[in-house]
């Protein structure tokens, strides 16, 4: 029987499934439920003990460690804890994991899976609100995944546990980890690049990942009671990305409207939206429209964050726009 439990539970279920079976399973700096003294984190911190490593604060070199750990032949899951930190290993992530398996003609894998816990937080300043998805998506050789359900959570986290070949990196947004949904019991896996349409619609096509998932289908709810009809479509994956589902709901609706949390210019908005443009023009009978963050620092006071954040009240007046 399905059950409910919050994002961050369904990441630490996955996790321990994996890892109950798999010993290649080595962890770094486990907190992936976002907070040290949630039950199911500390009973896995204890199941898993001889096959956990608490590094000092030093994410090229703990990062380092993991990929070439993964060469080696394990699989590393790291929590680096809030994206903005990931920065500090980039010439790790982007220079060695990413280009492990292209570079060796296919004869070296990294499978390394990153966790980055991102977002804007309610008051975490610039330095902690980062969302650089769109960072990772530019750079060749690395998965990115981005759930918005415990359900996605779990089955993607299993999935990139058990068969990824190539370095993930899971992106949780911090907003979503006390976040509850139904889970379906026992083992199962969503395979990457296939996206859900979460709520169908016919006169316009919202696109949404992770934390913009509840936003948009607040926003399709918002736009139901003036009786416009709107698709919530989640990719789920940017790397690899279902083009396919995404142009069929296009195609279907001739509207969209493209959310992201992550910055406009050269965002994840942006680029999906330079992707429909170029492969979907003709089924557009409007232009496309991105919400997302305006090229600002993320600011510390909370009244000023939510003004920059893509709320569900702007999802719903640029759609409505559209269908005027």
């Amino acid at each position: 029987m399905p059950q409910e439990m919050t994002f961050g539970e369904a990441l630490l279920e996955a996790i321990d499934e994996v890892a109950e079976k798999d010993p290649r399973i080595v962890m770094f700096n486990p907190s992936f439920a976002g907070e040290a003294g949630h039950a199911k984190l500390a009973a896995l911190r204890k199941k898993y003990a001889a096959r956990i490593k608490y590094p000092p604060i030093a994410e090229i070199g703990f990062c380092g460690v993991a990929i070439g750990a993964a060469m080696a032949g394990l699989r590393p899951i790291v929590d680096i804890s809030t994206a903005t930190f990931s920065y500090e290993a980039i010439a790790q992530i982007v220079n060695e994991a990413a280009i492990a398996h292209s570079n060796s003609g296919g004869l070296t894998s990294a499978p390394v899976t990153f966790y980055l816990k991102f977002g804007i937080r309610g008051g975490g300043g610039v330095q902690h609100s980062g969302s650089p998805q769109s960072w990772y998506w530019n750079t060749p050789g690395l998965q990115v995944v981005m759930p918005s359900t415990p359900a996605d959570a779990k089955g993607l986290m299993r999935t990139v546990l058990l068969k990824s070949k190539d370095p993930t990196i899971f992106f949780g947004h911090d907003r979503l980890l006390d976040d509850k949904g139904m889970v379906p019991d026992g083992a199962y896996e969503i395979p990457l690049g296939k996206a859900d349409v979460k709520r169908a619609g016919k006169d316009v096509t919202i696109i949404a990942l992770s934390i913009q998932v509840p936003r948009a289908l607040a926003a399709a709810e918002i736009l139901a009671k003036e009786g416009i009809d709107a698709e919530v479509i989640d990719p789920r994956t940017l790397q690899p990305l279902d083009k396919p589902a995404l142009l069929a709901s296009v195609k279907k609706t001739g509207r969209v409207v493209i959310t992201d949390e992550s910055p406009d210019n050269c965002g994840v908005a942006a680029g999906l939206a330079a992707i429909i443009a170029d492969e979907g023009f003709a089924s557009l009978r409007a232009p496309i429209k991105r919400v997302s963050i305006p090229p600002v620092p993320v600011p510390y006071a909370v009244p000023q964050e939510d003004y920059v954040t893509p709320l569900a009240g702007r999802i719903a007046e640029v759609a409505r726009a559209l269908c005027r």
